[in-house]
This record gives structure tokens, sequence and C-alpha cells, in this order.
């Protein structure tokens, strides 16, 4: 396997770990609005997630610094291509970082209030954006011989990548639900135990959709085996949420995950950017791809740095593994 393979597969990984994360991150931003039926319970599902959300957002960071570096031309088309939606995101990520560090800095109703719909939006906004973009990788674009981008930002908005943000909010909001299951205690915990039950039926109307038409439009002997383990988990992941085993039903939610990024990046490759113009037009692990020193200097890096990251965060989660109800909220001065 070259080395630009080897990189392809990497930021695969990468992204898996970013929306396995980053996704129920937004999944209980959006249930603040959902689940909550006040302020106090609103503080339960933020202190869910509030020792981990930033460093969730490192496996982004990651994944764009890798993209840049191993296939730089794919990170210029798709940078410049997207601007505005990737914009947009940065946008929600910066207002949604504020809004979790500024919401308790005063008491007062109104200035609680704003930063809550803040949460709420700028969680919903770029899991639904996300889908839409990856659709759109997948799909193709409109990228001439130059490797530039030269559609609109009308034409990412397409029945295929708006399916694909949907399938993204729904699944994201799902495995946030059932996270919350698993770290709260008390009426909040049984709540989004039923409520996931919903959101699981429709997530996998939408999932199986999206996934039928990737597989029938670009999928392959290997993304059809990734798209039944996604069907399969996330069956199994609404089974075991009715069975109140929120443990298992978050790891199956997670392999949803996985294997619907599996499928998308397997659908690809060769290409990492397909030209919906001409095929001899997209980008490819091979044209896009940085010279063959850079990758391996990127390699032994990453070989060393990885494994370190994987320790801190696994044990940050140790620590905050907890659950936590509304007794552990202390009442507001």
């Amino acid at each position: 396997m070259e080395l630009h393979d080897v990189w392809f597969v990497l930021i695969a990984v990468l992204w898996t770990g970013y929306f396995f994360l980053e996704g129920f991150d937004f999944g209980v931003g959006v249930l603040t609005k959902l689940l909550a039926r006040d302020r106090k319970e609103r503080r339960v599902l933020i202190n869910t997630i509030g020792p981990v959300w930033d460093g969730n957002e490192v496996w982004l960071l990651t994944a764009g610094g890798a993209t840049f570096a191993a296939f730089p031309e794919w990170y210029a088309t798709l940078f410049s291509g997207f601007y505005l939606p990737l914009l947009i995101i940065l946008g929600c990520l910066i207002v949604r970082g504020v809004a979790f560090e500024y919401r308790a800095k005063r008491s007062g109703e109104k200035w609680q209030t704003n930063w809550e719909h803040a949460i709420f939006w700028t969680s919903l906004i770029p899991a639904l954006l996300w889908g839409v973009a990856f659709g759109n990788i997948v799909r193709g674009v409109k990228i001439d011989a130059d490797m530039e981008y030269v559609g609109n930002f009308w034409d990412l908005l397409n029945p295929y990548a708006i399916l694909g943000g949907l399938v993204t909010l729904f699944l994201f909001t799902f495995h946030g639900t059932v996270f919350v299951g698993l770290k709260t205690v008390g009426d909040i915990r049984e709540r989004a135990g039923r409520l996931a039950l919903k959101l699981g039926v429709v997530t996998a109307v939408l999932a199986l959709g999206f996934l039928i038409w990737t597989q029938l439009d670009r999928g392959n002997g290997w993304s059809l085996l990734a798209m039944i383990i996604a069907a399969v988990a996330l069956v199994g992941a609404i089974a075991m949420i009715a069975a109140g085993r929120e443990g298992w039903s978050f790891a199956l939610s997670g392999v949803t995950i996985a294997a619907a990024v599996a499928m998308l990046f397997l659908s690809l490759f060769p290409n990492v950017m397909p030209s919906s113009l001409n095929d001899a037009w997209s980008l490819t692990v091979t044209n896009a791809s940085s010279t063959p020193y850079t990758l391996k200097i990127m390699t032994w890096c990453a070989g060393i740095a990885t494994p370190l990251v994987l320790l801190y965060q696994g044990w940050t989660y140790w620590v905050f593994r907890k659950r936590i109800g509304t007794q552990h909220i202390a009442e507001a001065h």
C-alpha cells in the first residue's frame, strides 16, 4: 500500500473519530431544546459534555490539518468550493464554544436564554451541514481540468446532499440522546430513552434511504459490507435502548457512525473528490497528494503523537465517567 493510500485511510479514521465524538456533542446541544424542561435540566445536559466537548473538536482540527498536508489539492478545492458552508460551520463552532463558557457568567434571565438559544442553533446547523458537505463530496461536484470548483453555493443544495444532511442531523441527535441516557439519572434518563426510540426509527428510515442511494450510485463490494454493518448496528442500538442498555446502545450507535463514514470513503476511493463534469478531472489519491517525502515525515509524526493523544483523551473520559442529575446541580444565586 502506497503512503497516499495510507493517509486516505488515516483521514477517514480522523473524520470517523470526529463524527463519533462531536456527534453526541451536537446531539446534546440539540437536546437542550428537545429534552430539557427547564434551566436546571439544560445545565445537566451541558454538564454531561462540559469536560470533553473542546477535546472532541481537536479531531476536526487534526482532520483538516492532515488533509492540508497530505492532499493539498483536495484541501484547496474543497475549502474554496465549499467556502460558504464551511465558514458557517466555523462560525457556529466559535459561537458554540463561547456560549458554553459565557452562559453562566451572568445570572440574568435574558443573558442565559440567549446563550442557550445559541447552543441549540450552533449544534443543529453544523450537524446538518456536515452531511450536506460529505454528500456533495461523494456525489461529485463541478471540478474543471485545473482542479478548481466552478459551481456555486446552490449546486450544493441538491436532493442527495440534503438527505445526507438530514441523516447526520438525526443520527447525531440520536447518538446524543443515547449518550444523555448513559450519563444521567432519574427522570432525564427515562425521557432520554423514550425520545431515543422515536429518533432511532426516523434515523433508520433516513439513513437506509441515503445509504442505499449511495450504494447504487457509487458503491462497490466493500461499501456494501460497510452499509450492512451500519444498518445492523443502528437496529441493534435501537433494540438496546429499548432494553435499557444505554452502554451497548451508545457503542452500537458509534459503530453505525463509523461504518457509515467508512462506506462513504470506500465509495470514494481512489477518488478524494469526484468531478461531475468529467471523470478524468476528478481529484484522486494520486494527483491530489503531497510528495512521498512529506507523507513519510507525516507518518512518523502521527505514529508518535497519536497514541499519546488517544491515551490522554481516554483518561479524560474515565475521570468524568459518572452519571449526573438535577440533584447534582447547585441552585443559582
